[in-house]
């Protein structure tokens, strides 16, 4: 990348590992528990709630950007972020820990997300897999640099302290974070701001098929990825036998996969087509759940864990890059935001299901890896015929081309 383009996309990473310190929400839920007394299911709500909110921030935020521009969004969204997790040190109830860290926290991630998605695929249109991919990637290692700094703060000065110090260190990294950033058709060649000039229109994208079929495989994908995720810790020690401490270790290493599955997927999907490596990550899906029904060894748990967690980040990391593909890059922003309403839903409900599943099943995981294994059967025949359609229109266009 050239050097003003790199300046961008740090600036830009660096904003989204802020709001990605939300995936570190485990570090804060215990000693919550232990303040207030509330129930696991109450205050691992204000989670999901964070996470449901995120998609509708982002559909706002891409109108905003049209009338005021990235930088000012961004910059909004990081004193709206900051504020929801500043105010979070105030509560004393769990409606205002809805409101504040839910509501006004998972309002301010969509906002600045937005903004790092949409204007990092414009600034670079054909490497939209792997940049997209490296802010994703942004927004995984929020745990892995916030989780450790969370857990010194609440030793030394309590959770709700910790709460006050992240909103002021977020806003104020985020806020200078967005000096940096700047929308290419400001400053870049007019080569690029002709591939950004086109596009469907939100309303004109809802209309058709691809889009639902896109949403729906951004969902399956979604629920499987979050499901091990939220439940990475359980699953190991109901698997392995091994005790809490040591499936510690493997929770870091599948959040270090999926952080990694990020960039590695939109580098892939650079060369062989987001399709393809949509069907192959679908296909890796169902050969890791499909390992987890079967055995218990260890390192057979580990690496198919690690492989659902690389894919799910996969999925981040390669669907803004699709919606570009799809239905035009100016308008992503907003359209991007209504594709991750799929991400919305798979927040709330791929949790819960494995939840569910365990609770019907002594505590075992088993037909929940089967129920989203046959979604991902499903997956990898649709996502395959989309991939065959896209080569055989290439090949039509080279060969008129030719002609």
């Amino acid at each position: 990348f050239p050097s003003h383009d790199r300046g961008v996309l740090i600036a830009s990473m660096i904003i989204n590992m802020c709001i990605g310190s939300a995936y570190a929400w485990s570090v804060f839920q215990n000693p919550l528990i232990d303040m207030f007394g509330w129930s696991t299911s109450e205050t691992s709500l204000a989670f999901t709630l964070s996470l449901v909110f995120v998609p509708f921030a982002m559909i706002f935020a891409g109108k905003l950007q049209d009338s005021f521009g990235v930088k000012r969004v961004t910059l909004f969204g990081g004193i709206v972020f900051g504020l929801g997790i500043f105010l979070t040190s105030t509560v004393q109830s769990l409606f205002q820990l809805y409101l504040y860290y839910g509501l006004i926290g998972g309002m301010g991630i969509g906002l600045v997300y937005a903004c790092m998605i949409s204007n990092t695929i414009k600034w670079f249109p054909d490497k939209r897999g792997l940049a997209g991919g490296l802010i994703a990637m942004g927004f995984g290692l929020g745990a892995i640099v916030f989780a450790p700094l969370g857990i010194t703060f609440i030793q030394s000065m309590g959770v709700l302290n910790t709460f006050a110090a992240f909103g002021v260190l977020f806003s104020v990294l985020i806020i200078l974070g967005s000096l940096f950033v700047s929308a290419p058709d400001m400053v870049h060649n007019a080569k690029t701001v002709q591939s950004n000039a086109h596009g469907l229109t939100p309303q004109a994208m809802t209309k058709t098929l691809r889009f639902y079929t896109l949403w729906v495989l951004f969902a399956i994908g979604s629920v499987g990825g979050l499901m091990i995720i939220g439940h990475a810790s359980p699953i190991v020690q109901q698997k392995t036998g091994i005790s809490a401490a040591q499936a510690a270790i493997i929770v870091s290493m599948v959040g270090l996969a999926n952080s990694l599955g990020r960039v590695f997927w939109g580098y892939v999907s650079d060369r062989l087509g987001r399709m393809v490596t949509l069907t192959i990550m679908y296909g890796v899906g169902v050969l890791c759940l499909l390992a987890l029904s079967l055995f218990s060894t260890y390192m057979v748990v580990i690496i198919a864990l690690g492989g659902i967690a690389l894919c799910f980040g996969g999925y981040l990391g390669i669907m803004p890059s699709i919606c570009a593909d799809q239905f035009g890059p100016k308008h992503i922003g907003i359209n991007y935001g209504i594709l991750f309403t799929a991400f919305g839903f798979a927040a709330f409900a791929g949790p819960r299901l494995a939840s569910w599943i365990r609770d019907i099943s002594a505590g075992s995981y088993d037909l929940a890896f089967t129920v989203v294994m046959i979604a991902n059967i499903i997956a990898i025949v649709v996502s395959a015929y989309l991939a065959l359609e896209f080569i055989k229109k290439t090949v039509a266009a080279h060969a008129k081309k030719s002609a």
